[in-house]
């Protein structure tokens, strides 16, 4: 039986977290907003209106360029894309076929397995967004408060050859753009949506198979699953000698399955042109440094400084699912050193979910609580149970750690005269002697029955290192 191997591009449309639209004045955020309640005439393709471009959606575009460790063109224009849809009021998309803002640049995406799959950028390009149909049976309604949203559209080279390497790329590109501040990120409303090109071809060919491709996909894990199924679909056909059909897919995620949508047009079918209303972007070698110096720290940056620390996979990956999570603990590493650094993670990706809410909390936290929480533990004035019940109440709360520690009598006793009267105490007692005569004859587990009996007297409070510290130089 023939082997096949997959070939994956990703098309990645990003939308810009600009106030206004890329062409007119409108508002940028429809977010919960009646249908076509923000747009303007520009928008609407109006006779004599024309397009003013957006000065912040290049801003963003050069700050995506440094994400994408990709060259910034010094020239770019804007391009005319001729198609009739009942959601495209001027009968062209405004784009760039031909001189892109954004050159050819890299993305390094860790993989589960530790692995990194290395994605060469093609280029990207800023361009408007349609409107939005909604369809009913027989009749179709438009919105049109998308239309002229602005875009960048990331395209990838045809490197990524398993369903995990695209959902990989494709998470890994979410935080760069986030991180960046390029978007707001928010898949759920299609700020982000992947168009996912997969070809089959036998193992070692040399040319690409017949692409389809899947459209708007909007979650990691549909990327995956949508490359799953369509690789078993077009090597189905292969097998049985049936050709693979260039043409646009759409995903169900219901059904786990891809159903065709139309024949795929070539770049020809577009009619391209120029747009003689928007003058070139011309941007000089300074102005492109200046704006991608205000980028903050990207995730390869935080990857390196917690690469030699110890910490799981796991624990970095819930750190970076959000940008506050990761300048915190930055922070506290850089104040406080990496061991403090350490227990503050563990606590985060064990405590802390990373959902909208807790993460717009977590932008107001402050370092010098989670440090005073972690050299309180060091110093054995709290178990490692008690800092977390700490830790919890921290996250919602002005008090300092050592101020909920003592309302909540957590605080442990390390006085060793204090302890040593509480050992002396549980050794004398008859209920102790088999524990006490086990030990002696070699039983190392029977010691634990005699710590549980010294924090129970000392009411939880005792460093049970040291109590049990005291009773080996007592027997």
């Amino acid at each position: 039986m023939t082997k096949y191997e997959m070939t994956i591009g990703i098309e990645c449309h990003v939308q810009l977290a600009t106030v206004t639209k890329l062409f007119s004045p409108a508002d940028n955020d429809a977010r919960s907003k009646d249908p076509n309640s923000v747009v303007h005439p520009i928008d609407y393709g109006l006779p004599g209106m024309l397009p003013i471009l957006n000065r912040q959606a290049v801003t963003l575009a050069v700050r995506a360029g440094k994400a994408l460790n990709a060259k910034i063109a010094n020239t770019s224009r804007f391009d005319r894309k001729h198609y009739f849809y009942p959601d495209l009021p001027n009968g062209y998309q405004i784009t760039q076929m031909y001189y892109p803002t954004i050159l050819a640049g890299l993305v390094e995406a860790p993989m589960e397995d530790g692995a990194t799959v290395k994605v060469r950028i093609h280029h990207a390009h800023i361009e408007s967004d349609a409107g939005k149909l909604s369809h009913y049976g027989d009749y179709s309604l438009v919105d049109l408060n998308r239309a002229g949203t602005p875009l960048i559209e990331i395209v990838s080279e045809p490197d990524m050859h398993s369903p995990q390497e695209a959902k990989a790329y494709a998470a890994e590109l979410h935080k760069l753009m986030t991180y960046a501040g390029v978007t707001f990120g928010d898949l759920y409303h299609g700020n982000m949506r992947f168009d996912v090109n997969i070809s089959v071809a036998p193992e070692g060919s040399t040319e690409l198979g017949k692409r389809a491709e899947i459209k708007n996909l909007n979650s990691f894990r549909s990327v995956e699953r949508a490359a799953e199924y369509e690789f078993k679909r077009q090597v189905a056909l292969l097998e049985k000698g049936e050709r693979v059909v260039q043409e646009t897919r759409g995903w169900d995620d219901a059904t786990g399955k891809t159903t065709s949508q139309r024949s795929k047009e070539d770049a020809q079918d577009y009619r391209y042109m120029p747009d003689p209303d928007i003058p070139p972007v011309i941007l000089a070698d300074e102005e492109i440094a200046a704006i991608q110096a205000e980028v903050p720290e990207l995730p390869p940056y935080y990857r390196e400084k917690w690469a030699n620390l110890g910490l799981d996979k796991s624990v970095i990956d819930s750190i970076l699912a959000h940008q506050s999570y990761a300048v915190l603990l930055a922070t506290i590493q850089d104040q406080a050193g990496d061991d403090k650094m350490k227990r503050v993670a563990h606590w985060f990706a064990s405590g802390v979910s990373t959902d909208e809410e807790t993460a717009e909390v977590a932008s107001n936290f402050v370092p010098e609580g989670f440090i005073e929480l972690a050299d309180m533990v060091d110093k054995n004035e709290l178990s490692s149970t008690a800092a977390k019940e700490v830790f919890n109440e921290l996250l919602n709360s002005d008090k300092t750690p050592r101020e909920i520690a003592e309302a909540r009598n957590l605080l442990q006793v390390s006085d060793e005269g204090a302890i040593a009267a509480i050992v002396d105490e549980v050794l004398a007692d008859p209920a102790s002697a088999k524990a006490v005569e086990d030990i002696k004859a070699g039983n190392d587990k029977a010691i634990g029955f005699l710590v549980g009996q010294i924090m129970k007297k000392s009411q939880g409070k005792a460093n049970p290192a040291l109590a049990q510290k005291l009773i080996r130089e007592r027997l």
